[in-house]
């Protein structure tokens, strides 16, 4: 699942094998907008969040945008893709590499001067892989959100806000900062923001020269509640959850027992509802867990 790390390593990668280099070929059987010639330089490799461009000497841009299924491959002239020929969606050749783009959802061109009027390119908050990002935009946008009702969970992978949060590290910032992803962004303090996003930023960076994630040292694998259901939580050693959220219904991993800061669902008043009881399986299995014996 490509996020804003993977998409800057690719990016770096396509600069090394194209920039300043005549294209040959290009091949795109879904392009949306007018075909790049054959001849033309290419001038600019640039991510953004899960954005992609490819900018040639006339000012036409290639625009890819990678979602959860696409990826960028750079291969040697006459060496073998490692996928199929079907799952290709735009390829760049000149006298020495290939680089193609595989499953990307979107491809289209546009030239340079008309950017402004795209209706998604135009819009996009800072790249947070970027050094020179401004941060305090970021903040900003988070702060003054239009859906003050909309959950943080959800609003850390607009990438109106901010570009290069992904789901690994929606979750992975959330745990961080004991944030619940359940929170409305209209309760979110400056000071909420402020660690949200400057936490977002360091994980990012962290990992922009490295295939593997990694946002908490201390633990195995790297990862202190991604992908971790049923599993102890690192701080509190309470039990791992995980839920769907957010317009993609994408998988959220987090911590109930520590992650409970800007929760709405905690109650402050008494709640007389009657509770049923746990189901005898479910009970029997929450006690098996190895960190709930001793409080048996």
């Amino acid at each position: 699942m490509p996020e804003g790390d993977t998409i800057h390593r690719a990016a770096s990668a396509l600069r090394t094998a194209l920039g300043g280099k005549a294209m040959v070929r290009f091949d795109a059987p879904r392009l949306v907008g007018p075909v790049p010639q054959a001849g033309r330089t290419v001038e600019r490799v640039e991510s953004h969040g899960k954005h992609l461009e490819i900018e040639w000497d006339n000012a036409m841009v290639l625009h890819t945008h990678m979602r959860m299924s696409g990826s960028w491959h750079v291969y040697r002239q006459g060496e073998r893709w490692r996928r199929p020929y079907q799952q290709m969606r735009a390829s760049i050749e000149n006298s020495d590499w290939v680089a193609v783009c595989f499953n990307a959802p979107v491809v289209e061109t546009y030239r340079r001067p008309d950017k402004r009027r795209h209706p998604g390119m135009g819009r996009l908050g800072p790249d947070l892989c970027r050094p020179d990002a401004d941060l305090a935009r970021v903040v900003n946008l988070l702060l003054s959100y239009a859906d003050g009702d909309a959950r943080v969970g959800e609003v850390l992978l607009d990438q109106r806000v901010m570009c290069g949060v992904g789901n690994v590290y929606r979750c992975e910032v959330l745990w961080a900062n004991g944030v619940s992803p359940f929170a409305p962004v209209r309760a979110l303090t400056e000071s909420d923001a402020v660690r949200l996003v400057n936490t977002a930023a360091s994980q990012l960076r962290a990992n922009l020269h490295h295939s593997g994630r990694v946002t908490a040292n201390d633990v195995r694998g790297g990862l202190a509640v991604y992908g971790r259901n049923g599993q102890r939580c690192p701080r509190c050693a309470g039990t791992v959850d995980r839920t769907r959220m957010g317009q993609h219904n994408r998988i959220l991993y987090w911590c109930p027992a520590c992650q409970t800061h800007l929760d709405p669902r905690t109650r402050t008043e008494p709640d007389d509802t009657p509770v049923m009881d746990p189901h005898p399986a479910a009970q029997r299995f929450l006690a098996d867990l190895p960190w709930n014996r001793d409080a048996v």
